[in-house]
């Protein structure tokens, strides 16, 4: 938009419709905002507003709200993102340092950043694709069963119980577990699942019914630990949010449990030059989230962070939230 005042008129609409919660009138913009103008002109330029898409007139109300679009542009008129007070710098910073393991810090993430946001919090594990198998144990519980451990090195042990087709001497199991061991340690994640496949090729005839069944339950296991999984914390702070919602908000929180719509919206937000990346209501396509905004950013080699909430949103305080959170979890994280 290039017409300085009526930006100026949305930005504030934007700003009392997030604050107080109703629709915002010209008589609301001329008393609360030094505008310079008649509240004659005001109307007149909210009219321009309406008239380009940017605000609309709710059913039950003679003032205006911002649409995905006014919000769109309000948001692309943020020159730069402000960062963060000291104290919440300094409570980012002394929660997270204190964190004793990669869950912990998932944990604490969300549930800071919903604290800071009042929004969902939701945040990818990092990336798997630097890890590798550490270790592989196969141990024997008899009746032809064994138990099998991935131990990657990212430290998230995984186990199954596997029923072989035929029980295994101790020799025979003693020479599948160091073929196994020898097939993947070292080896990333991803690359598991091929690298047991040539090894199963390369057994003997009377191993390889035995050896499949273990190489498959370890690929599995490779899989589930190389595969993006994602924390949220804050869902109530949706709920309070409800009005916000023209249906309900029981298909957003579908979405955010099933994970995989999340996941993959978040894969394909690419941050501004800000820093952040934001998508609103219809830019989420037709799905769950359309009613919905998403502020996000990355950290660490490609992982994510960000919050989930209604378009009505303090954008400003929660891209400058998202964006000094994904900073200390990169650097926490070494990423």
């Amino acid at each position: 938009m290039n017409h300085p005042r009526r930006l100026q008129i949305l930005q504030a609409i934007v700003e009392d419709y997030v604050h107080f919660q109703e629709p915002v009138g010209s008589k609301a913009l001329v008393e609360r905002h030094r505008l310079g103008v008649s509240s004659a002109t005001v109307r007149n330029d909210m009219a321009a507003l309406e008239e380009e898409g940017l605000i609309t007139a709710p059913h039950t109300s003679s003032g205006r709200i911002p649409t995905d679009k006014g919000y769109r542009t309000f948001v692309d008129q943020i020159a730069a993102v402000k960062p963060l007070s000291g104290p919440e710098r300094r409570a980012i910073q002394s929660l997270l340092d204190d964190a004793a393991d990669i869950d912990d810090v998932m944990e604490r993430t969300v549930r800071l950043l919903a604290q800071l946001t009042h929004q969902v919090a939701v945040v990818q594990y990092p990336h798997a694709s630097g890890v590798t198998v550490r270790h592989v144990e196969v141990v024997d519980l008899g009746a032809g069963r064994v138990l099998v451990v991935l131990i990657p090195t990212n430290g998230r042990v995984a186990q199954r119980v596997a029923v072989l087709p035929a029980p295994l001497e101790e020799a025979q199991l003693l020479e599948l577990r160091a073929r196994v061991l020898a097939a993947a340690v070292g080896r990333s994640l991803a690359a598991v699942p091929a690298a047991l496949v040539a090894m199963t090729a390369d057994m003997a005839p009377q191993l390889r019914p035995a050896a499949e069944t273990v190489a498959e339950v370890v690929g599995s296991l490779a899989a589930g630990g190389a595969e993006h999984r994602m924390v949220m914390a804050g869902t109530a702070n949706l709920a309070r949010a409800t009005g916000d919602f023209h249906l309900s908000i029981g298909p957003v929180l579908e979405a955010l449990e099933e994970q995989v719509v999340m996941l993959r919206l978040l894969s394909e937000m690419e941050q501004d030059a800000r820093g952040v990346a934001v998508r609103i209501g219809a830019e989420n396509a037709a799905g769950p989230l359309s009613e919905a905004a998403v502020v996000a950013t990355g950290y660490g080699p490609q992982s994510k962070v960000g919050v989930v909430g209604p378009m009505r949103m303090d954008y400003p305080s929660t891209m400058a939230a998202v964006r000094a959170v994904a900073r200390y979890l990169s650097r926490i994280l070494g990423g």
